[in-house]
């Protein structure tokens, strides 16, 4: 779950990269390949009109900004809501295998709902047709923005009425595939609202500004996921509800507000306020300043000229990207490198769930965790500046297995220090929010450097369209790995129905309907062998080998001169 946002809270900065998983470094790229390509079919754009604006140095910062920011505020409030509405449905959909584990339900049936994950991660295929097919008389990206949004209200006011039967709410068992099914569709459409809201970002503010844009992606981004994951969970748990919202009198065994009653909210919420914006905010370019009021006329720049694509431009070179001799290791090593940590990333908090850590405890850890993963990029950046940053994450992948280890003995130490009403030491949490700190530093390691590295590879005059592919690729390198070790998992698990208060075992009790047979009889279903220790422990063995393999492949690509990643030839070699 946290991968899909780890995530959400750094932007910009060229050595950094972005966030990981799945989206920041993407969507920066996706706003430096999707604007304005009507010209299309390679046209290179020869002179740069840039806007300058007096902003006096010696003023306070408030006056600084507001002089900066001024002709744009409106539109950046627009943005920040527009990739907070992005990201509840992101949140929602995090929240749900927890929900779920807190269900008893299998990894195979996680495993089945983990595809719900997967349009972020293949956004790519449909980019292209997103930023060039609309219709003139609605607008560019509303052509796309608003139907998309008005279909994830619609989706959410039927899955309202359905969920609680859905979720096995009102008896029986939860129906997985069919939550799957909804939850899809429902990323799908936010994955596309994604992409014709960063093309827009590039013409709703001016040139000067427009670097907000990435701004306003991560900080709305990461309060829409904040709303639909951490706020849903605290507000759906009644631990929480009771000791913090609630008198002792009016204690209940419910939260606030149940799925169905926050879905149907924010259901509403995305068609009101899409009509809103259909209606009111035109779609103006402000990208392309006029040349009055102090503008200068700026030259093209050199090699690094960006050239504009179109549709089957764009798809020409991503075909042309994968031909590219050096490109074959640096695709098997994005789509492979993270099976080593997919049951830990993947199982550990579902784990957790299982052993009674309340939902909203665990959702919590993540407020801790949000101040260091804004900072670490920022630290990690200087060691990844220079022409090897994959050093870093060579240096980081066996730590990053040993971390997994170390999880694998909390997870397994963990319950001892359960106390008699079910609930945990404070020293319980504690442990995992520090065992946590020192994932993040392992993950965000890897990650920045990379990011970084794919930075430094990116063909400058294709970057947007170059970065897009690498980055599709790493983020499904990361997903494929966590659905296939959950569906994997339970055949390594092995339960025993035994005599409730002995140790006598009666029969296996493996499948969810012995279980219920057995629970049903008055004894007790009891793991004898857990399957989430046995796949830590082969995707561990798994990583060794895969560093072993790769690691001087690693070095030898940051060896190859950078001219051997492009496509096109340089300008000045033309």
């Amino acid at each position: 779950m946290a991968n899909k946002i780890l995530d959400s809270s750094i932007q910009n900065n060229q050595n950094l990269g972005s966030l990981e998983d799945g989206s920041g470094f993407e969507k920066i790229e996706m706003k430096e390949r999707s604007g304005d390509a009507e010209k299309g079919n390679f046209e290179k754009k020869e002179k740069k009109v840039v806007q300058i604006q007096n902003v006096d140095p010696n003023a306070n910062w408030f006056k600084r900004t507001h002089d900066t920011l001024k002709g744009d505020i409106s539109s950046i409030l627009l943005l920040l809501f527009l990739y907070l509405l992005q990201g509840v449905p992101l949140g929602l959909i995090g929240a749900i295998p927890l929900l779920l584990s807190g269900k008893h339900v299998s990894y195979g049936s996680q495993a089945i709902f983990s595809f719900a994950y997967w349009p972020f991660s293949l956004k790519l295929l449909w980019a292209p047709i997103v930023d060039s097919v609309f219709s003139k008389r609605l607008g560019r990206r509303k052509s796309w923005m608003v139907p998309c949004q008005y279909l994830i209200g619609a989706f959410m006011l039927y899955l309202s009425y359905k969920v609680n039967d859905i979720m096995g709410d009102n008896g029986g068992s939860p129906n997985v595939v069919f939550l799957m099914l909804i939850f899809l569709p429902l990323n799908f459409l936010a994955a596309t609202q994604d992409i014709a809201v960063d093309g827009w970002a590039l013409t709703m503010l001016s040139r000067k500004n427009v670097g907000y844009a990435s701004t306003c992606n991560a900080v709305g981004q990461t309060a829409g996921y904040f709303l639909g994951n951490i706020v849903f969970l605290a507000l759906e748990s009644p631990t929480f509800c009771n000791d913090f919202l609630r008198s002792k009198e009016n204690y209940k065994d419910t939260g606030i507000i149940d799925l169905a009653g926050y879905v149907f909210f924010w259901g509403w919420v995305f068609i009101v306020t899409t009509t809103l914006v259909l209606v009111l905010k035109r779609e103006v370019d402000k990208s392309v300043p006029s040349n009055q009021n102090n503008g200068e006329v700026v030259p093209a720049g050199e090699e690094d000229e960006e050239l504009e694509l179109g549709v089957a431009e764009s798809y020409a070179v991503l075909y042309k990207i994968l031909k590219l001799k050096s490109i074959h290791y640096m695709v098997a090593i994005l789509l492979t490198g993270k099976l080593a940590f997919a049951a830990s990333d993947g199982m550990t908090s579902l784990k957790l769930i299982e052993m009674g850590i309340p939902k909203d405890r665990l959702a919590g850890i993540g407020v801790f965790l949000t101040p260091m993963q804004i900072m670490l990029p920022w630290m990690i950046g200087k060691w990844t500046a220079g022409p090897r940053p994959l050093n870093v994450f060579l240096l980081a992948f066996p730590y990053r297995i040993f971390i997994g280890g170390v999880f694998a003995a909390l997870v397994w130490w963990t319950p001892h220090f359960s106390l008699p009403d079910g609930k945990f030491e404070y020293s319980v949490y504690i442990v995992w929010i520090t065992g946590y700190i020192f994932h993040q530093l392992a993950t965000y390691s890897m990650f920045v450097s990379m990011m970084a590295f794919i930075a430094q590879i990116s063909d400058p005059r294709i970057g947007g369209t170059y970065m897009t592919m690498l980055n599709t690729l790493n983020n499904l390198g990361g997903n494929w790995p966590v659905t296939v070790v959950l569906a994997v998992t339970d055949w390594f698990t092995y339960k025993d129905c035994v005599v409730k208060g002995t140790k006598e075992i009666l029969y296996a009790c493996n499948t969810k309907v012995l279980a219920d047979q057995c629970s049903s009889g008055g004894d007790v279903c009891e793991v004898a062998v857990d399957g989430y220790f046995i796949s830590v422990a082969i995707c561990s063995v798994i990583g060794v080998i895969w560093y072993k393999v790769f690691y001087n492949k690693i070095k030898y690509l940051q060896k190859i001169p950078r001219s051997q990643w492009r496509v096109f030839p340089s300008r000045s070699a033309e």
